[in-house]
C-alpha cells in the first residue's frame, strides 16, 4: 500500500511538472502528444536494440566467403541482430576454441567436433538447444540427415540419444575421385560407378596410369597418392577390420585383417610403386599433383567442390576399392554448430544455428557456394540430379551418407589421444621399414592404455 501511495504521488508530481512547463489548453494537449511520441520512440528503440553475436568457425577462403555472405542474409532477415565473425585455419581451430573455453571467452556460436560433445556437455560448455528449436519454422528434423543430427544428441550416457546440443553444419562424405581425362588418354576403360574395384584390380589400373611420359627416367604421373590419416579407414573397413570392437572399449588393430589392410596400403608405395616416393613428394605433394592432373585417383570431399571447379581436367566420383568383404567403405564426417551456455542471447544464437544448418535460405546459399552437400534431404536429391553441377556422379556422396559411410573412430570415444597415437608413429610402416604386422602388435597395448584412460576420464566427468 505504501508503495502505491508513493507511486501515485510521484505520478501526480510528474503531471504537475509537465503541465506547468507547457501552459495553455492547446499547449497542454500538444504536450500529451509529445509525451506519447517520446514514449513510442523509446519503445521502438527498445524493440530495435541491436544484439551482437560472435560466431567462430574454420575453413578455407571459399568457405569463409560463403559463410560471410550467408550471414549477411541472416542479418537482413533478423534486423535486430549483428554477427561478428571470427575465422581461423583448420589446424589452429581446436587450440583456439579450447583456449576460449579455458579463458571463459567462448563465442556465442561456434563449430565443434562431434568427438567433443560429451566433454562439452558434461563440462557445461554447450547450451541445450532442444527447447529453442522446438517449433522453429526453419527446423524439420525429419528432412535433415539423421546421421548428422544424432551426432549432437546426448542423454548423459549415450551419444545419439536425448537432447540436442548442436546441429550439423554439414555431413562430409569422403568419396574417391578419378581423373577421367587421364584414363581416356591412357586408353584405360573408365571405372564402373556402381561396382568398386577389387584390390587387385585397383593395383592393375594404377600401374597402367603410372607413367614416364617424356622418357627421362622419372615418373610424370602416378596412379594415386593417399594420405594415411584420411584414407586408411577405407581399406581397413572394407577388409572387415576396425580400430575398436563393438563396445568401443577395446582396441582391435592387432587382428590379422587389420594388418593385411595396412600392409596393402604401404605396398602401394614400396612394392607396386604406384604412388610418389618420399623423394618425389619433396618436390610436389600428392594434392598438388592431383590439382595439376598428374594423379589418377584422389579423395574428394564436398568442401573441395568449389576448388575443383578449376581443375584442368574432367573428374568424377566412384566407390573406394573393396577388400575381402567385397563392399566399399569410407568415412562420413561432420562438424557441429553449437551455442555457448553463457550466451546473453540464446534465442538469437539458436536462430543463427538453425538458419545456417536447417533453413532453406541458408542451406541454398552454402550449397550454391559449392562448399558442402545439402543438409536437407529433399534438397540433396535435387542437387545430386542436377547435371549442370560438377562432378556428374554426385550421387556417390549421397550413397555414402545413406548407405556405407562410417564415423571416424576418434569421434566415438571420450577423447582422441589413443587414435592419434596410431598415426603419430606410423611413418616407418609407410616407408617400408617396419611390417604392418609388427607395427600393430607393438602399438595395440599403448593405444589400449590411452583408451582405458579416456574411459576413466569420461566416468569422472559425469560425477
Amino acid at each position: 500500500m505504501k508503495k502505491s501511495l508513493v507511486s501515485v504521488a510521484a505520478l501526480s508530481m510528474s503531471l504537475v511538472i509537465v503541465l506547468a512547463g507547457c501552459g495553455g489548453n492547446n499547449a497542454g494537449s500538444g504536450s500529451g502528444d509529445t509525451a506519447k511520441k517520446e514514449e513510442s520512440k523509446s519503445t521502438e528503440a527498445a524493440k530495435t536494440e541491436t544484439k551482437e553475436l560472435t560466431f567462430m568457425f574454420r575453413g578455407g577462403p571459399d568457405e569463409q566467403k560463403a559463410y560471410e555472405n550467408t550471414i549477411k542474409k541472416f542479418e537482413t532477415e533478423h534486423p535486430g541482430v549483428k554477427v561478428k565473425i571470427i575465422t581461423t585455419t583448420a589446424d589452429q581451430y581446436a587450440t583456439k576454441i579450447k583456449a576460449a573455453i579455458t579463458g571463459k571467452s567462448l563465442p556465442d556460436v561456434f563449430y565443434f567436433e562431434p568427438g567433443d560433445l560429451r566433454a562439452y556437455v558434461n563440462g557445461g560448455v554447450l547450451l541445450d538447444l532442444t527447447a529453442n528449436i522446438k517449433g522453429d519454422k526453419n527446423v524439420d528434423l525429419n528432412n535433415i540427415w539423421k546421421y548428422g543430427v544424432d551426432f549432437y544428441r546426448y542423454d548423459g550416457s549415450t551419444v545419439g540419444k536425448g537432447n540436442i546440443y548442436g546441429l550439423p553444419k554439414d555431413v562430409g562424405p569422403f568419396a574417391l575421385g578419378y581423373n577421367k581425362t587421364m584414363f581416356e588418354k591412357a586408353g584405360v576403360p573408365l571405372p564402373d560407378k556402381d561396382k568398386p574395384y577389387t584390390w587387385d584390380e585397383f593395383i592393375k589400373v594404377n600401374k597402367q596410369l603410372t607413367k614416364d611420359n617424356n622418357g627421362d627416367g622419372k615418373m610424370d604421373q602416378f596412379g594415386t597418392g593417399f594420405n594415411v590419416n584420411w584414407s586408411l579407414q577405407s581399406f581397413v573397413w572394407s577388409n572387415g577390420a576396425d580400430w575398436l570392437d563393438a563396445t568401443k572399449t577395446k582396441v582391435t588393430i592387432d587382428e590379422p585383417k587389420f594388418a593385411e589392410a595396412l600392409q596393402y596400403f604401404a605396398d602401394m608405395q614400396n612394392k607396386h610403386k604406384i604412388t610418389p616416393s618420399i623423394e618425389d613428394a619433396q618436390t610436389l605433394d600428392t594434392y598438388q599433383r592431383w590439382m595439376k592432373g598428374e594423379m589418377g585417383f584422389f579423395p574428394v570431399g564436398p568442401w573441395d567442390l568449389s576448388t575443383y571447379e578449376k581443375l584442368p581436367f574432367e573428374y568424377d566420383l566412384i566407390p573406394y576399392p573393396a577388400g575381402s568383404t567385397g563392399k566399399s567403405a569410407t568415412w562420413l564426417g561432420s562438424l557441429g554448430i553449437g551455442v555457448s551456455s553463457k550466451t546473453k542471447h540464446p534465442q538469437e544464437a539458436t536462430a543463427l544455428v538453425t538458419y545456417l544448418t536447417a533453413s532453406r535460405e541458408g542451406q541454398q546459399a552454402l550449397v550454391d557456394a559449392k562448399v558442402q552437400i545439402p543438409n536437407l534431404i529433399d534438397m540433396a536429391d535435387k542437387w545430386a540430379a542436377d547435371t549442370s553441377i560438377k562432378p556428374a556422379n554426385k550421387k556417390e556422396f549421397l550413397e555414402i551418407v545413406k548407405d556405407y559411410g562410417r564415423a571416424i573412430p576418434n569421434t566415438l570415444t571420450y577423447n582422441a589421444e589413443w587414435h592419434q597415437l596410431f598415426f603419430t608413429d606410423i611413418q616407418p610402416v609407410i616407408d617400408g621399414k617396419v611390417t604392418a604386422a609388427d607395427y600393430v602388435k607393438g602399438q595395440q597395448p599403448k593405444m589400449q592404455k590411452l583408451l582405458d584412460k579416456a574411459i576413466e576420464q569420461e566416468q569422472k566427468s559425469k560425477k
